[in-house]
C-alpha cells in the first residue's frame, strides 16, 4: 500500500524518524527467524486503517470525537518490514529488526552500508565516518516520546560493528538514508517532528505499540 502518508507512519510507529537508527541493546533477545505472511498481512491492514482515520473530518472545538487506537505487535511489523516492505526500505539498510519494550522505548538491528555514507562527503582525519567500512551491524536504543501530534526520539546509546559510536556517526547515517527529493537533506534525528495522519501519541509497550488518532 504505498503512500507517502503510510511511509510517514511506518516510520513514525518503526522509530520516528530514526529508519536506521533503531538497534540491539545488548542485553537483547535474538530476531526470530521466521515471519508469518499472516502477520505482514495484518499489519498492512492496520496500517491502511491508521491512514483512513487520519482523514476522518474534524469536528469543532466545542465537541470532541472518541479516539481511534489501534496496536501494533513485534511479530506483526517485522513480519511486515521482512516480506512487504522491501521497496519502502532504503537501499543499504538490509533486515531491519525492531523490538518494542516500555516506557516508549524502542530498539531493533539493521546491517547499513557504510561505504556510501563515507563516500558522500570528504573526511578529515577526526571523522569518525572516515574509518568505517563495508556493511555493518547498527546498534543503538533510545525512547520515543509523544504528545500532541509532536514526536522525539531520544538516542540513549549505538554502536556500529559491536564498538561504540558518538552521536553525530548515528545522525549522519540516519540523516542519509532518509533523505529524499522533497528533503535532500533527510531528517535531523535530534528535531522534535510532526506525526503524520493526524496521530496525537504512540504509546511504546512491551512487545506492541498503541496509535492514538
Amino acid at each position: 500500500m504505498p503512500s507517502s502518508t503510510a511511509l510517514r507512519i511506518l516510520a513514525a510507529v518503526v522509530c520516528a524518524p530514526a529508519l536506521v537508527a533503531v538497534a540491539l541493546p545488548g542485553a537483547q533477545r535474538e530476531p526470530q527467524t521466521a515471519f508469518s505472511m499472516v502477520d505482514a498481512d495484518q499489519f498492512e491492514r492496520k496500517l491502511l486503517t491508521i491512514v483512513q482515520n487520519g482523514t476522518l473530518p474534524s469536528v469543532p472545538a466545542s465537541r470532541s470525537r472518541a479516539s481511534q487506537r489501534t496496536a501494533v505487535t513485534e511479530a506483526e511489523l517485522n513480519a511486515y518490514l521482512r516480506l512487504k516492505a522491501q521497496a519502502q526500505i532504503p537501499a543499504g539498510v538490509v533486515a531491519p529488526y525492531v523490538w518494542a519494550q516500555s516506557s516508549g522505548r524502542l530498539s531493533g538491528a539493521a546491517t547499513v552500508d557504510l561505504d556510501v555514507v563515507r563516500d558522500s562527503q570528504t573526511r578529515g582525519w577526526l571523522d569518525p565516518i572516515r574509518y568505517l567500512r563495508g556493511r555493518l551491524l547498527v546498534r543503538a536504543t533510545g525512547v520515543l516520546s509523544t504528545s500532541e501530534g509532536v514526536g522525539r526520539f531520544e538516542l540513549e546509546s549505538a554502536t556500529v560493528g559491536g564498538l561504540p559510536v558518538p552521536r553525530s556517526v548515528l545522525r549522519e547515517l540516519v540523516s542519509y538514508y532518509s533523505r529524499t527529493a522533497a528533503n535532500p537533506a533527510g531528517v535531523d534525528m535530534d528535531a522534535p517532528f510532526a506525526l503524520p495522519a493526524a496521530i496525537r501519541q504512540i504509546n511504546v509497550l512491551p512487545g506492541r505499540a498503541v496509535i492514538i488518532q
